[in-house]
């Protein structure tokens, strides 16, 4: 191999998988980075910043993630309508009980880069309530063998 030339992954040579990760008990912050880098293709050899390397993934039992500290009611996520007094807040714990795949959502769409490859890069991102979810023939056409220190 020549060492001068730079690699760079096509389009058309990308090959992504399809990943399952159980949220039951795990914390949001540490799992939202893995799933940011797997969606963004960081945790493989072949990773191009500039082009979209990364995997699906389809994140289940989001009800049962964990925050630690006070972050169920200290942790706030904030809108703006437009409108004057428009100004919504809402805790990790309200958030939770109204929507709680949005609270995995938000924490990795907060993990990936700030540009017009983020939206493209977050399409790939399925998350489900329960443990019941639409990709089996996906997941089953192309099986992803976790690493040891992941089972």
């Amino acid at each position: 191999m020549d060492m001068n030339k730079t690699f760079f992954l096509r389009k058309e040579d990308r090959k992504p998988r399809w990943r399952v990760i159980d949220a039951s008990g795990k914390v949001l912050g540490r799992m939202a980075t893995e799933i940011a880098d797997a969606l963004r293709g960081k945790d493989r050899a072949h990773y191009t910043p500039h082009t979209d390397s990364g995997d699906y993934v389809v994140v289940v039992n989001a009800e049962k993630i964990h925050l630690t500290g006070n972050k169920w009611k200290g942790k706030i996520y904030d809108r703006y309508t437009g409108w004057m007094g428009g100004y919504k807040v809402l805790t990790a714990k309200e958030l939770m009980a109204k929507h709680p795949t949005r609270l995995v959502e938000y924490a990795v769409k907060g993990m990936l880069p700030k540009n017009k490859l983020s939206a493209q890069i977050l399409k790939k991102l399925k998350v489900y309530v329960g443990k019941d979810y639409p990709h089996t023939a996906q997941i089953a056409s192309a099986p992803y063998i976790a690493p040891p220190e992941q089972i």
